[in-house]
């Protein structure tokens, strides 16, 4: 029998996740570079947001910044009620560690854990006990079960991430980010994976925010938004693949008539 878990922070009624006015500049003077300009947008806790964009669009730039990876230029970015830019480094560190979930491209797996260690690791970092439902309800939820006491080179490509998938769930964060994570896997390990992040957000109430290049991937969203020469240019809800690969052709088109 599957288990109904609340949303993670949902005891606040603000988003997951928010930017205004996020601006951030690489270089100064000639090599000056602004790769996101004024952007403001929101995360909804408990949705599943994929962010879009042409090759240089900022989208990687904004997942880093709202993530707290980067620093910003100027603006602001939150995570639920906190202000990144009023936290010390050491207080950045904990609040990724505890409220920001990270699936990555590249699976960022310690090759001498087994798979279970691996996902249990930053609750180990933390000093924090796993709680046993909700821990076999991720395991479930990314078909995990027969795997745990696997290392990661003894598992594929597809159950590796996973794993990741997995860790990036376990403490049960906020916000969950990921950046390209099918980017690596062949198409019926991504659609799994896809399908996994899916059922985060649908079964274990996670709020989700993706970045991709696939307008496959991006169907699996509730909604996705647009950047383009590092500002937001537009959304779509309820989005289809089809849809999705229409708004961008039209943005490089207009790119190429600039």
């Amino acid at each position: 029998m599957s288990q109904t878990f609340p949303t993670p922070g949902s005891h606040a009624t603000e988003p997951a996740a928010r930017a205004t006015g996020l601006t951030k500049v690489y270089g100064r003077g000639e090599t000056e570079v602004t790769a996101l300009d004024s952007v403001s947008v929101e995360f909804a806790r408990g949705r599943f947001t994929a962010v879009m964009g042409p090759s240089g669009s900022g989208k990687s730039t904004l997942m880093h910044c709202m993530a707290g990876l980067d620093k910003i230029s100027t603006g602001s970015t939150r995570i639920g009620g906190t202000e990144l830019g009023a936290l010390s480094d050491k207080q950045l560190t904990a609040l990724r560690r505890d409220k920001v979930g990270f699936v990555f491209q590249g699976f960022n797996l310690l090759p001498t854990l087994t798979a279970r260690e691996n996902i249990l690791l930053p609750l180990l970092l933390a000093g924090r006990q796993p709680e046993d439902a909700w821990l076999e309800a991720v395991v479930n939820t990314v078909g995990l079960a027969g795997r745990l006491t696997h290392r990661p080179s003894e598992l594929s490509g597809g159950q590796q991430q996973r794993v990741a998938v997995a860790r990036a769930l376990v403490s049960r964060p906020e916000i969950v980010f990921a950046d390209e994570p099918t980017g690596n896997l062949d198409s019926r390990s991504g659609a799994e994976i896809l399908g996994f992040l899916r059922d985060s957000v649908r079964e274990l109430g996670q709020t989700v925010v993706m970045v991709t290049h696939d307008p496959v991937a991006a169907a699996h969203a509730d909604r996705v938004v647009f950047l383009a020469d590092g500002r937001l240019v537009d959304e779509l809800l309820e989005p289809t693949a089809d849809a999705v690969l229409d708004r961008m052709l039209r943005f490089e088109a207009q790119g190429r008539t600039r």
